[in-house]
């Protein structure tokens, strides 16, 4: 059978490959943790609106929310791409929630890839792929464990899965 050849697009400084048969999924995987009970409340509040957004952006493929021990919180997103993932990132809910926690949390870290299946991860990938590849994010009242990332494996038994509305 004759393949047509990868097409390579370079859009910024990421690089992005499909062929006629597949196309590239961008992960994104955050982990907060709160640093007092007393932000859980707007917390939730911020995290159910920026839910209702994430479902309905374009380019939204699907992913996961894990809430875990000690006040801290998971997310996977799939994405069509990076900008579609930055359209949902620096709009709405999503935004008004970034600049609150600064503030709110003492742990905060993100990790991206690309990968060439829309399947989602494991949260055992997502955890690995955090400590390797994965940044901490800038907050006001950082916390002993958030530079190093040297936090407690997430327990996986409470994730829910999210799913794109048409």
């Amino acid at each position: 059978m004759n393949r047509a050849p990868p097409i390579i697009a370079l859009r910024s400084t990421r690089i992005t490959t499909r062929t006629p048969d597949r196309t590239m999924t961008f992960v994104s995987i955050t982990r907060l943790r709160l640093r007092s009970v007393r932000f859980l409340p707007s917390f939730m509040i911020y995290a159910l609106k920026s839910v209702r957004q994430c479902k309905h952006t374009p380019g939204f493929q699907g992913g996961s929310l894990l809430p875990d021990r000690k006040l801290t919180f998971w997310t996977m997103t799939l994405w069509r791409d990076q900008s579609a993932m930055r359209a949902y990132m620096t709009t709405g809910a999503h935004l008004t929630a970034m600049s609150k926690l600064l503030d709110w949390c003492d742990e905060a870290s993100i990790v991206h890839w690309m990968q060439d299946n829309a399947a989602q991860p494991n949260w055992h990938e997502a955890d690995r792929r955090m400590r390797t590849e994965g940044r901490p994010s800038k907050l006001r009242n950082p916390g002993p464990n958030h530079a190093t990332l040297g936090f407690a494996p997430p327990r996986p038994t409470r994730a829910v899965a999210l799913m794109p509305r048409a």
